[in-house]
């Protein structure tokens, strides 16, 4: 039997899956086929699975003891260098089962903090990740880590021994403090900036990991964003311009995939990565049609955007990599669950004018596109305009009158009013509607 090491990572390493599927949950395809796009994201080769049916996990090594031992002689056979689990181990669990099969054993979280490690690029995204990752390592301290004070940063090294392990223990406390300490002011930083943005419609872009966002994006703006059909290709947020039909330009955002079981440390630590999907206007919640999994993945991403508190927002639908879909009844069935989904193709441009229409729709819903005119020293109103609304032309006219063409939500536009002051529906029917009868309608204040 292999010696037992802790490096870092699972990059090269021939993998054995494991999942042990509990009543509660369900699968339309394989159910270790995630774990196993997981694993190969992170680097590793997949050499066998093994799964077991369980109405709940044992306490000492989650599977039952007849699986464990069907396991040792599994890896032993495949000559595997690690154990992947679809679940989520206790310490206890992860060191009963190293014991007992001589392998080093990663479990659900860990893979996916692995994967996020490797793919961190900017200092918001490692900070992030690196807390995530010593608030996951600080119980398993015992067996995980060697001496942290020859650690630099601390993402993903991991080594063997227990060397001066209160030591350690408190460098690790004292790091995840300074830690939340720095990931607080990026998020009150980036908190300043979406608000900053105000003046203009925002849209973001929320989904399933690998449900083809980026691609979208690309789509639609031009932007030039990784598009990689690999799990998590995108941590942080991107923001370009997208000129939406018959509506103007609106600020797009990406922003980092969902997954099933997403850890909640990482939830925490992409608070100010996932800012812009708390401030937009409209989600764009996109989908892998194509993915056998699609229904579940829709509800562990709703799932996830309760947890951080924005399920309620406006959110469409979008069904996206149609052209991979086989039979059109795959679509139908879907949709006979969400009829107000919108089936899209980022790749060839099919129904991208309907998402188009569909969003332009959705924002008017919610924002009026109004003409005030006014005088050009009314101030307080202007600056009212501006810090609400999305100031899109100004027109001077004589006696120091002016036009504002304004975009602003409905809730700011009742409470425009004012002497001297005219406002109006843009260019409704062709010539505008009165406003009188806009007033009466929406039960704005009237102007003088």
């Amino acid at each position: 039997m292999k010696e037992m090491t802790r490096v870092e990572g699972v990059r090269s390493e021939a993998a054995i899956l494991v999942g042990v599927i509990l009543p509660d949950q369900q699968f339309y395809s394989e159910p270790l086929a995630e774990l196993e796009g997981l694993a190969e994201t992170a680097g590793a080769r997949v050499v066998g699975q093994l799964t077991q049916k369980r109405t709940q996990p044992d306490r000492t090594t989650y599977l039952g003891k007849g699986k464990v031992e069907e396991l040792t002689l599994f890896v032993e056979a495949n000559d595997a260098d690690i154990i992947v689990f679809d679940n989520d181990l206790t310490p206890a669990q992860t060191r009963n089962l190293e014991k007992a099969t001589g392998l080093k054993v990663l479990d659900r979280t860990e893979l996916i903090l692995d994967i996020f490690a490797s793919r961190a690029k900017t200092h918001e995204a490692r900070l992030a990740v690196e807390l995530a990752q010593l608030e996951y390592s600080l119980p398993r301290l015992k067996q995980m880590w060697t001496h942290l004070s020859r650690i630099e940063g601390g993402i993903g090294m991991r080594g063997p021994g227990e060397k001066q392990l209160e030591v350690d223990r408190r460098l690790v406390e004292k790091r995840i403090r300074d830690l939340k300490r720095d990931v607080d002011a990026i998020q009150r930083r980036k908190q300043r900036a979406v608000e900053g943005r105000r003046g203009h419609m925002t849209v973001s872009l929320v989904g399933y990991t690998n449900a083809g966002k980026s691609t979208l994006m690309n789509t639609l703006t031009d932007a030039d964003v990784l598009a990689q059909d690999k799990l998590f290709a995108t941590l942080d947020t991107r923001t370009r311009r997208w000129q939406l039909p018959g509506w103007g330009p609106v600020l797009l955002s990406d922003t980092v995939g969902f997954i099933r079981d997403l850890p909640h440390s990482l939830i925490a630590s992409f608070k100010a990565t996932l800012e812009e999907a708390r401030q937009a206007n409209l989600l764009l919640h996109v989908a892998d049609a194509a993915n056998p999994d699609v229904l579940s993945q829709i509800s562990a991403v709703y799932n996830v955007l309760e947890e951080i508190g924005i399920e309620a927002k406006d959110t469409l639908l979008i069904l996206n990599k149609t052209d991979q879909v086989v039979h059109r009844s795959r679509i139908d069935g879907i949709m006979s669950r969400y009829p107000n989904a919108i089936p899209i193709s980022a790749v060839t441009g099919e129904g991208l004018s309907n998402l188009a229409y569909s969003v332009s729709d959705a924002l008017s819903s919610a924002f009026m596109d109004l003409d005030v005119e006014t005088s050009v020293g009314n101030g307080r109103l202007l600056s009212y305009l501006a810090r609400h609304g999305e100031i899109l032309s100004k027109t001077y006219h004589q006696q120091n009158r002016v036009t504002v063409h304004c975009r602003i939500p409905s809730e700011f536009a009742n409470k425009i009013n004012g002497e001297e002051t005219q406002v109006r529906l843009h260019e409704i029917n062709g010539d505008g509607e009165s406003f009188a009868d806009f007033a009466s309608d929406l039960k704005i204040d009237g102007a003088a």
